[in-house]
């Protein structure tokens, strides 16, 4: 299946202004594939989530990006004291949203929200999708944010599509990154990658075989650059044999394999969110 290298805007600067953002209910989301009411019930009884408006600075007028927090229930800064907390942060795409490929954001979010040792996480939008240097500026106001507001002082990101260039150059500019995973991610605008390998930082790649929006060769790409750049990071790459670019049919594998662990081909289970997100007592 051939598909693009990249979904990066052709321009630069947008266009049109400002992109109106949509001021969703969280409660009328679709939720991940597979999910019951019930479990999402019970996970709710463990977490909360709102919707929130991210400023980010800007030479212009103010701007600000949509987003969505969901933290354990009753989560107070102070909880985080003589802690490196960490949290995670997921990127959208070319086209923008809060809810991930085959809406794996949302459920993501919930379930490391109710965790034992619960993890702050955030889905947010692109205020300029499509155009990297907008969309790092997203991401950077969104860490700022978690850190001010939630004592969160290092971050593990997840970019879909084009967010994979956004992950990527974020973590080549911000020492507070720790770790990033991409689905189904373009090639073009990565060169952090090798960055991030030659800091000995972890990276995840999942991509589906048939993927025609962006070729899983896109992620191949990506995995053996990482390696030659390598000083002793790990690089893992899990490739869905058949599914697309929203991974429409292996979504909930996608979620098993950020989560909590599964087999991938001769590699060993890994429980790569979590073991990224492991808060570091001081």
């Amino acid at each position: 299946m051939v598909g693009k290298s990249s979904l990066s805007a052709r321009s630069p600067t947008p266009e049109n202004g400002h992109r109106p953002l949509p001021n969703q209910d969280d409660e009328n989301l679709k939720h991940a594939p597979k999910a019951t009411a019930t479990s999402h019930h019970a996970r709710r009884q463990l977490c909360h989530s709102k919707g929130l408006e991210i400023k980010v600075p800007s030479a212009g007028s103010p701007s600000s990006t949509t987003a969505f927090i969901h933290t354990p229930q009753n989560y107070h800064r102070e909880q985080a004291e003589g802690r490196e907390k960490t949290a995670a942060i997921l990127v959208s795409s070319s086209e923008g949203g809060v809810l991930g490929p085959s809406s794996v954001y949302l459920s993501i979010a919930d379930k490391l929200a109710s965790l034992n040792r619960g993890i702050p996480v955030l889905r947010f939008d692109h205020r300029f999708p499509a155009r990297t240097k907008y969309c790092v500026a997203d991401v950077l106001a969104a860490m700022n944010y978690l850190e001010n507001g939630y004592a969160v002082s290092r971050f593990v990101l997840v970019g879909w599509g084009f967010g994979g260039a956004t992950v990527f150059t974020a973590a080549a500019q911000d020492p507070r990154i720790v770790g990033c995973a991409s689905i189904a991610s373009q090639s073009d605008e990565t060169d952090g990658i090798e960055d991030l390998a030659r800091k000995g930082l972890p990276v995840l790649l999942i991509h589906g075989t048939e993927d025609a929006v962006l070729s899983a060769d896109c992620s191949r790409r990506l995995c053996e650059r990482y390696r030659n750049a390598s000083r002793g990071g790990e690089g893992e790459m899990a490739m869905f044999e058949g599914d697309d670019h929203q991974l429409s049919h292996k979504g909930l594998k996608a979620e098993e394999v950020l989560l909590a662990g599964e087999e991938v081909g001769n590699e060993e289970r890994m429980q790569w969110l979590q073991a990224q997100l492991r808060d570091v007592t001081n």
